[in-house]
């Protein structure tokens, strides 16, 4: 969205969406009321700190979803904060049973956005894990870093980062591999990975099982390994089921993981409510990056309503601290743990890291053609929104939106203006 888009949209009015089913609501109860409803203005403007103009939306009410896993933490601490609250939104929190169940209420509109895996808009959009769609736009990140490979106890021998012994004993074995959306950062983590094992995933059996299945699934040996976000990789150690083999920033250092990721239909019959929705986040991240923060976070994400999951279980990875498993000496991250804010640098939605999604869709055989990686990277990635939004709130952004950056795990260097060469590389 450029400018002077922004500016025609910011004084549309809303029209009444039809009445989706909810799945259970999580901090507020569900309703039938539907995710926008009618966008009235008041009759009043006023210009913010950015000289520009914005008519203000009297229907402040938003649906945001959410999956049970640590990193839906900022959008849940700026609820329980009080954060939304003081811009005057009515954020209710959607708890969702699946990726594929957040994909289909924000392509249906029975959530306005939500806490999403970053890199499902370009697979709903390239066909992976879609129709083809171009309306899920990624506003804002959410995080960086913090999910995990998480192996079977059986393969106990292929130890911590040990890519050799992961391809021996893969290869000899063809165990059966978890992920969450196809497409999605923590299929695109496992791909990745197997690649850099040089193991041909075609050999082996790859699932897709929702986040907090993953532990109750390899308990009954549905599979061999998963890979997932917190806390479920900290839960398969604490139960004595597996171990972790790999974090995900030990693959790509501050990698994008969570997005606000909303509706086509949200950003443009309300950019005034979605600005003020990702302010409120900003300050949510800003809070989270302070560690003597952390473990009153893992206290409220780790209600029944939200991950449910033991604090103890989420406060450790949380704090960088790594219980890895039964023979593997902990590991404590100290700048690279699950990181919300990081003075700006987490949050900005680069159209860079988007090409890079698409480049490994080709890469791994799951397009057949090269998608037009700039086009959709541009349509879906809101950079201009963000950056206004950016200024607003005094938050830095970071001059890297197309620029060339590092995997660490193979030490590959991508440069977003030449995908091909990713494309073809082995």
């Amino acid at each position: 969205m450029d400018r002077r888009s922004f500016l025609k949209l910011a004084g549309m009015a809303a029209a009444v969406p039809p009445v989706g089913a909810l799945l259970g609501a999580c901090g507020n109860p569900p309703t039938a009321t539907p995710a926008a409803q009618s966008g009235g203005t008041t009759p009043t403007t006023a210009a913010d700190n950015t000289g520009t103009t914005l008519v203000r939306s009297t229907n402040r009410k938003v649906k945001l979803g959410f999956i049970a896993l640590t990193d839906c933490a900022s959008i849940v601490m700026a609820k329980e904060l009080g954060y939304f609250a003081e811009r005057d939104l009515d954020v209710s929190c959607e708890k969702q049973a699946s990726w594929a169940a957040t994909r289909d209420n924000l392509l249906n509109n029975e959530i306005d956005g939500g806490h999403v895996l970053s890199s499902m808009p370009l697979s709903v959009a390239t066909g992976i894990g879609g129709t083809g769609a171009r309306t899920l736009r990624v506003a804002m990140m959410l995080n960086n870093n913090g999910q995990a490979i998480s192996l079977s106890k059986d393969y106990a021998s292929v130890g911590y980062g040990d890519l050799d012994k992961a391809r021996a004993v893969l290869t000899s074995k063809t165990p059966t591999l978890a992920m969450t959306f196809p497409g999605g950062t923590h299929d695109t983590w496992l791909r990745y990975w197997l690649k850099a094992c040089k193991v041909d995933a075609s050999i082996l059996k790859i699932i897709t099982i929702p986040p907090p299945q993953m532990v109750a699934n390899m308990k009954v040996d549905a599979m061999d390994g998963f890979c997932v976000g917190e806390p479920w990789n900290a839960q398969a150690v604490d139960q004595g089921i597996g171990f972790t083999h790999l974090t995900s920033q030990d693959i790509w250092k501050h990698h994008p993981e969570k997005a606000l990721v909303v509706t086509e239909k949200f950003m443009t019959e309300r950019p005034d409510v979605l600005m003020d929705v990702m302010g409120a986040i900003l300050k949510a991240s800003k809070w989270l990056d302070d560690l003597a923060n952390r473990k009153q976070a893992a206290q409220t994400i780790g209600a029944a309503s939200y991950v449910n999951a033991p604090p103890s279980e989420i406060e450790g990875r949380l704090l960088g601290q790594y219980n890895l498993g039964p023979g593997i000496p902990p590991k404590t991250y100290t700048d690279d743990y699950m990181t919300f804010y990081r003075g700006g640098q987490v949050n900005a939605p680069r159209r860079g890291h988007a090409i890079w999604f698409m480049s490994q869709y080709r890469r791994f055989g799951l397009l057949k053609d090269n998608p037009p990686f700039q086009e959709i990277a541009d349509q879906l990635y809101l950079r201009d929104l963000y950056e206004k939004v950016a200024k607003k709130e005094g938050v830095p952004v970071p001059d890297d939106d197309m620029a060339p950056f590092t995997i660490k795990l193979d030490n590959t260097t991508f440069d977003p203006k030449k995908p091909l060469e990713e494309v073809s590389r082995v």
